[in-house]
This record gives structure tokens, C-alpha cells and sequence, in this order.
């Protein structure tokens, strides 16, 4: 699915649940279970830490997996993040689909079942490079 597409529909689905106020329930429920997020659409030269300050605004970041060229290490710009907090992930997304950094529209959505890649050197403080 295009991308822009995919945000004006978290968008429309966003606005449908505001209006809706009988109704039990947010499409945000079947990922109760997952803290991660799925971001993309950033610029290559962003780095972790400029996606952590971004994304720490709305909770406490334990994981980042910027996505990278095996060859050339650079970014292809796109990250999985997981929150301390399965809540966060609702304010990040809400909050920072569609935005624009640097001309580029961010996507970002949840992950239902996501597995951080297993690391040959381990980091302190559980963040990937």
C-alpha cells in the first residue's frame, strides 16, 4: 500500500474513533499486546539518536533497530522502536503519522509481532546500532 494512503487511512480511522462514543473499543486494542512501532519515510541521515529525541516525547524508548545497508551501513530509512510502555505507542502514532522532517512524510505504525534481530556485540542500555 502507497504510503500516503496507508497514513490518510490511520487518519480517517483516528477521526472515526473520536467520533464514536457509545462504541466500545479503539483499532489501536489488537496491538495491546506489542510495544514496538514501525517508522519510515525519514531521511537517510537521520540517526538513532535524532529518531530517539523525536520519539522519546511520548514515552520511554527500551529498543531501536535502525535498519541498515549490510554493504555500506548506511540508513534505508526505516526503524523498529519499542516503548517501555505498550501506551506510548498510541501517543507516537496519533501524534507522528504523516508528519514532515526535513521534506520527508513519516509513517508510522504499529507492530504486532516483532523480534529485534539477534546482535553479535551487544550494546549497554539496549539500543541497536
Amino acid at each position: 500500500m502507497n504510503p500516503l494512503t496507508n497514513m490518510r487511512n490511520v487518519l480517517k480511522l483516528s477521526e472515526l474513533e473520536l467520533r464514536r462514543t457509545s462504541e466500545k473499543g479503539s483499532w489501536h486494542d489488537m496491538y495491546k499486546n506489542s510495544a514496538w512501532i514501525f517508522v519510515g519515510g525519514f531521511p537517510y541521515t537521520l540517526t538513532e539518536g535524532d529518531l530517539i529525541c523525536i520519539f522519546s516525547q511520548y514515552g520511554e524508548i527500551v529498543n531501536i533497530n535502525l535498519v541498515r545497508d549490510k554493504d555500506t551501513g548506511k540508513s534505508k530509512g526505516f526503524c523498529f522502536i519499542c516503548y517501555d510502555d505498550q501506551r506510548s505507542t498510541i501517543l507516537a502514532i496519533d501524534n507522528l503519522n504523516g508528519i514532515k522532517i526535513l521534506g520527508n512524510s513519516l509513517r508510522v505504525d504499529h507492530v504486532a509481532d516483532y523480534k529485534p534481530p539477534k546482535e553479535k556485540n551487544k550494546n549497554k542500555g539496549g539500543f541497536a546500532k
